[in-house]
C-alpha cells in the first residue's frame, strides 16, 4: 500500500478488541498494522473469490489467504 494513508475512527466490542490485540502481539505489529494487514487480505480475497467473510465473529472459519478458498468448519 502506497502513498498517503486515510485517518478514521473505528469502533470495536471490547472482545473483539482483546482479540486483535493479542493476534497483533503474537505476529509482532501494532493493533492498527494487524487491522490494516487484515482488512487488505480480505480485500484481496474478495476480489479474488468474490466470497465474503462470515458476520458471526464466534463461528469458527478458516481463512485460506493462499488459494483464496473458505471453509466454514462447524
Amino acid at each position: 500500500m502506497g502513498g498517503e494513508k486515510k485517518q478514521l475512527p473505528l469502533r470495536l466490542s471490547e472482545k473483539l478488541y482483546r482479540e486483535l490485540v493479542a493476534w497483533a502481539e503474537d505476529d509482532f505489529r501494532s493493533v492498527n498494522s494487524q487491522i490494516e494487514y487484515l482488512l487488505t487480505e480480505c480485500v484481496r480475497q474478495h476480489r479474488k473469490t468474490g466470497g465474503y467473510v462470515s458476520k458471526d465473529i464466534d463461528k469458527p472459519l478458516e481463512l485460506d489467504f493462499l488459494s483464496g478458498e473458505e471453509d466454514n468448519k462447524s
